[in-house]
C-alpha cells in the first residue's frame, strides 16, 4: 500500500481510503450496516451473528458478566465462588445459588463465613419468621452462627415486665 499523510491526524501511515488512515476512516466516514436484529426486531447496527450489540452480549456473555460482577463486588476468587455456589447447602438445589455471609459482614470472606443458598432459603434466612429454623439447620451442618439479636419469643414472654412495652 501507499504511504500517505492522513488528512485528519496528520500521521504518516498506510493509505486506507479517502486519504485517511484506518482509525480516522472508521471514526469519521465509515457507517455500520443497519440490520433488523433477529432477537429483538429493532433496526440497529449489526454487532455479530445478525444481532445488535445488546442482544449479542445478553445471549453470549451475560453469565460471564454476572459472575465477574459478583466476584468483583465480593472480592473473592472465581474458583472459591464457583465452589461455594455449586448448590444450596440446605436443600441441594443447583440451578440458581446466592452467596450468603453468615455474619452479615460483606468484608469477611473467610470460607467459614460463606455459604451458598438457593433464593428461597436465602430469603428465609433474612426473614425473621424463618431465621431461627434456617440457622438451626446450618448449626447442625457445623457452621458457626452468631446470634445477633435475641429471639423474639424472649421479649414476648415478658409481657408483665414494666421495662417492656408490648402493643397487642
Amino acid at each position: 500500500m501507499n504511504i500517505i499523510i492522513c488528512k485528519n491526524c496528520k500521521k504518516e501511515v498506510e493509505h486506507h481510503a479517502k486519504q485517511m488512515c484506518t482509525t480516522c476512516y472508521k471514526k469519521l466516514i465509515w457507517q455500520p450496516k443497519l440490520i433488523t436484529c433477529k432477537r429483538c426486531g429493532r433496526e440497529k447496527p449489526m454487532h455479530a451473528k445478525g444481532l445488535c450489540d445488546g442482544c449479542y452480549n445478553s445471549v453470549f456473555h451475560i453469565e460471564k458478566v454476572k459472575e465477574q460482577n459478583i466476584i468483583k463486588s465480593h472480592n473473592i476468587e472465581r474458583e472459591k465462588y464457583r465452589k461455594i455456589t455449586s448448590s444450596c447447602i440446605i436443600c441441594g438445589f443447583d440451578k440458581i445459588i446466592d452467596l450468603h455471609h453468615l455474619d452479615h459482614n460483606h468484608e469477611n470472606n473467610a470460607d467459614s463465613n460463606l455459604v451458598g443458598l438457593c433464593p428461597n432459603h436465602h430469603k428465609m434466612i433474612h426473614d425473621r419468621r424463618f431465621r431461627k429454623e434456617i440457622n438451626s439447620f446450618l448449626k447442625d451442618k457445623g457452621y458457626i452462627i452468631l446470634e445477633k439479636y435475641k429471639d423474639d419469643e424472649f421479649f414476648k414472654n415478658y409481657k408483665d415486665d414494666k421495662r417492656f412495652i408490648i402493643l397487642e
